[in-house]
């Protein structure tokens, strides 16, 4: 057994590469440029939204109180009728991402931690490169990829966008899974 403590170089190593590649495929592959459409006319939609006041938070439309509401006949015509969607808003505030960068960070922290958890409980110091890439890889594809498909399934999000997260999440993996075998302590 290896613990986490003894692991915090490969989970802070594979943080920073992880961080680095996820500005590559936003910034260089750009991949994900199309991942949203715009509306037709933008600004009419802002300026009616914005005339609302609608709190930050996440919506639905139409959005039925309970399983009663949402089996009845006006709530599906509603459906029908449309417009159906779900959207997240939140305020309009000066264009900043370190807010959202420095929570990413965390999170693949967070992402490193559970990899090393597991490959720490199935390993000995000194395991092969492989076996230490698969089950720090597996881990991380898991944590970084799977949970994709709950938005397809349920918030409607593009198959073609979640394999594109996926993909992504595959990319991050294969760095975590490479830096835990390249930095798994020796015996």
């Amino acid at each position: 057994m290896v613990t986490i403590a003894s692991l915090w170089l490969p989970i802070l190593v594979s943080a920073v590469f992880v961080f680095i590649m996820s500005m590559l495929v936003h910034m260089v592959f750009k991949y994900h440029s199309n991942d949203f459409r715009k509306f037709p006319n933008e600004d009419a939609v802002a300026d009616a939204l914005r005339k609302l006041n609608i709190p930050d938070g996440e919506y639905a439309l139409p959005k039925a109180a309970d399983m009663k509401e949402f089996g009845s006949a006006e709530f599906q015509e509603k459906v029908k009728k449309g417009p159906n969607l779900m959207m997240t808003i939140w305020g309009g505030t000066a264009p900043s991402m370190t807010k959202e960068l420095t929570l990413w960070f965390l999170y693949l922290i967070l992402v490193g931690v559970f990899a090393a958890y597991v490959a720490g409980r199935a390993l000995e110091p000194g395991a092969h490169y492989l076996s230490v890439f698969r089950f720090a890889g597996v881990t991380a594809f898991a944590c970084y990829a799977m949970a994709e498909i709950q938005r397809t399934i349920w918030w409607r999000q593009s198959w073609s966008n979640t394999l594109k997260s996926m993909f992504d999440g595959l990319l991050y993996a294969l760095l975590t899974g490479g830096t835990f075998g390249w930095l798994w302590p020796a015996m």
